[in-house]
């Protein structure tokens, strides 16, 4: 049968060895160990028996540790707290220490032929330090139910997957740190615009002698809701592609995405990973005015969540374009991601609408990163990640920037247990005086030790 280039061709390697033992008794299934770094969508495969209902239950699990200075050129920004006058640009005094550790359970169910379930819990997080569900699909790669041959054909290339799941914009998400699962990044920290959201959706695939084709339809936020009907619309994503192993030395692999919405009460298509950032309290004020009470509190890891991310803000309306190439050959791997994004608030589309505006507000994202990866099994490499972001702050013209280095390397103990290490260096470019990111940069060693089964 032709079909998408086997994305687990570089892990298959180390199976055909011994290396790992788990046969992976759930079809068609990305792992949670090193056979899962090179896999972008999971595989299309067809001829694995149906053994029965089989539950396969993982997890995952992180600690860091963190060396960052930070500091900004922000002019103080006085206001009154009780009897005191504080500045809300003093950044909150960080040194050397770890993180909470973060974990997450992964069930995996075969329910049925070409049928399985996916459903991840986060067990710890930074946001939330009790036990909450991140999301879950289910995915479909055959119909034995309705005993139909041209169903049958058909569903040798087309896979359904229906949940309150992770959205399949773009290939970054892919490459990325979900919370206790930092098996499959080279890296400690995500982008800097980090696109993730779960979201309740449907999405169709077909794949055919390495081409891809994605679409789908979500509702367009991060939980379901029926209030407000005439400040929602559905989010409409696509995805073409071509990933092909060549031979065994070289894969290709290239993707186009799309991600638009028209209207949206919340979307959070930049602010959906309720994880949290790697980057603890990096460029963090001491003291925030809530959002929600208006009220002066204490900065916290856990309210405080996204420090070293930029959200554009674009709650209500959103047109997000990725382009991502993947090369590899032999132990070089290069990963790239160009992103165009332009959108706003109600009160921003409000704007335009009226003709205070002649557009929204644009922001776009690039990140360059070149890994080679060592010895017969690929458990040692050496990497960098140049990442910057670019747009409108607070109207169309009014430009910054902010721009992120990273120097990394890992050693994958065993299959199962990797750790790994980063110099980052992030710089915020031309922000307002009055800002706190003014002249800011952090910067410093991260470590992190990764377990995934």
């Amino acid at each position: 049968m032709a079909q998408q280039a086997n994305p687990t061709d570089q892990a298959s390697k180390a199976e055909k060895k011994s290396w790992i033992k788990d046969d992976l008794s759930i079809a068609n299934f990305r792992a949670y160990d090193q056979r899962g770094v090179h896999v972008f969508e999971a595989p299309k495969e067809m001829d694995k028996p149906f053994e029965g209902l089989k539950v396969r239950v993982g997890g995952n699990f992180t600690q860091q540790f963190q060396a960052l200075t930070h500091e900004n050129t922000a002019t103080p920004r006085l206001v009154e707290m009780g009897e005191n006058e504080v500045n809300l640009n003093q950044l909150i005094e960080i040194g050397n220490g770890f993180n909470l550790a973060t974990a997450n359970l992964n069930l995996d169910v075969q329910l049925a032929d070409g049928i399985r379930l996916n459903l991840v819990t986060y067990l710890a997080s930074r946001h939330h330090p009790e036990a909450w569900v991140k999301g879950g699909y289910l995915q479909v790669d055959k119909l034995p139910m309705f005993n139909s041959q041209a169903l049958d054909k058909l569903m040798q290339y087309v896979t359904i997957k229906v949940g309150h799941m992770e959205i399949n914009y773009g290939d970054a998400h892919f490459r990325r740190t979900d919370n206790g699962n930092a098996l499959y990044n080279p890296f400690v920290g995500n982008y800097i615009m980090d696109a993730f959201n779960t979201e309740i959706g449907g999405e169709i695939y077909f794949r055919h002698a390495g081409a891809l084709a994605m679409i789908g339809v979500s509702g367009g936020e991060i939980k379901g809701a029926i209030t407000n009907p005439d400040s929602r619309a559905p989010a409409v994503y696509a995805k073409l592609g071509y990933d092909k192993q060549v031979n065994d030395g070289l894969r290709l692999r290239l993707t186009g995405s799309i991600y638009t919405t028209e209207k949206s009460a919340n979307n959070t298509l930049y602010g959906g990973d309720r994880g949290g950032s790697r980057y603890y309290m990096a460029l963090q004020p001491a003291l925030v005015r809530d959002w929600r009470t208006g009220a002066i509190r204490a900065a916290s890891e856990s309210s405080d969540f996204t420090t070293g991310r930029f959200n554009p803000g674009f709650r209500s309306k959103v047109t997000a374009v990725m382009v991502n190439p993947f090369v590899k050959v032999g132990g070089l791997e290069l990963f790239g991601t160009y992103e165009y994004a332009v959108g706003g608030s109600a009160a921003e589309v409000a704007k335009k609408e009226s003709g205070d505006w002649d557009e929204l507000r644009a922001w776009n994202q690039l990140a360059v990163e070149v890994i080679y990866r060592f010895f017969q099994n690929e458990n040692l490499y050496l990497g960098g990640r140049y990442n910057k972001v670019s747009g409108d702050l607070s109207a169309p013209g009014n430009e910054v920037s902010i721009d992120r280095i990273q120097l990394g390397m890992g050693w994958f103990l065993t299959p199962n247990i990797l750790l790994k290490g980063e110099y980052v260096n992030q710089q915020y470019r031309d922000f307002p005086d009055t800002d706190y990111r003014n002249g800011g940069v952090f910067k410093g060693l991260m470590l992190e030790a990764v377990v995934g089964f």
